[in-house]
C-alpha cells in the first residue's frame, strides 16, 4: 500500500464506515466510481483514503479544508441520489463521523 500524504492541519475528516447489503454490487461499483470522480472536483476536497476488510466492511476517510465544503458535498444532487440508493439498496449499515483535525504527528522507520 502506498502511503497517503495527509493535509497539514487544521483540516476536516469525514469518516465513513459501511457494511454492504450484498445487493446490486455492479450498481454500487458504478455509483461509487462516479462519486469519487465528482468528489475530487468539489471545492475544499483535499484527498481520501479507503480500506476494505475480508467481510466487505469499508472504511473511507475523506479530507476537506472546511466544514462548508462538507455541507456542500452532502447537498450535491447526484450525491443525494447516491445516499438515497445506499440506504434503499447497497448498505446494510453505515456511520458517518465528521472531525476537525487540529494537529497530527507520526513516525516512519528509515
Amino acid at each position: 500500500m502506498q502511503p497517503f500524504t495527509r493535509p497539514e492541519p487544521p483540516y476536516y475528516a469525514v469518516i465513513i464506515t459501511t457494511e454492504s447489503s450484498g445487493e446490486d454490487a455492479d450498481g454500487y461499483a458504478e455509483m461509487s466510481g462516479r462519486m469519487a470522480e465528482l468528489g475530487v472536483r468539489q471545492p475544499g476536497y483535499l484527498g481520501r483514503e479507503s480500506l476494505t476488510d475480508a467481510s466487505g466492511q469499508d472504511l473511507t476517510v475523506i479530507y476537506y479544508a472546511d466544514e462548508e465544503s462538507i455541507v456542500a458535498w452532502k447537498a450535491h444532487p447526484e450525491h443525494l441520489e447516491a445516499q438515497r440508493l445506499g440506504r434503499e439498496r447497497w448498505y446494510g449499515a453505515y456511520t458517518v463521523e465528521v472531525a476537525r483535525v487540529e494537529r497530527a504527528y507520526g513516525f516512519r522507520r528509515a
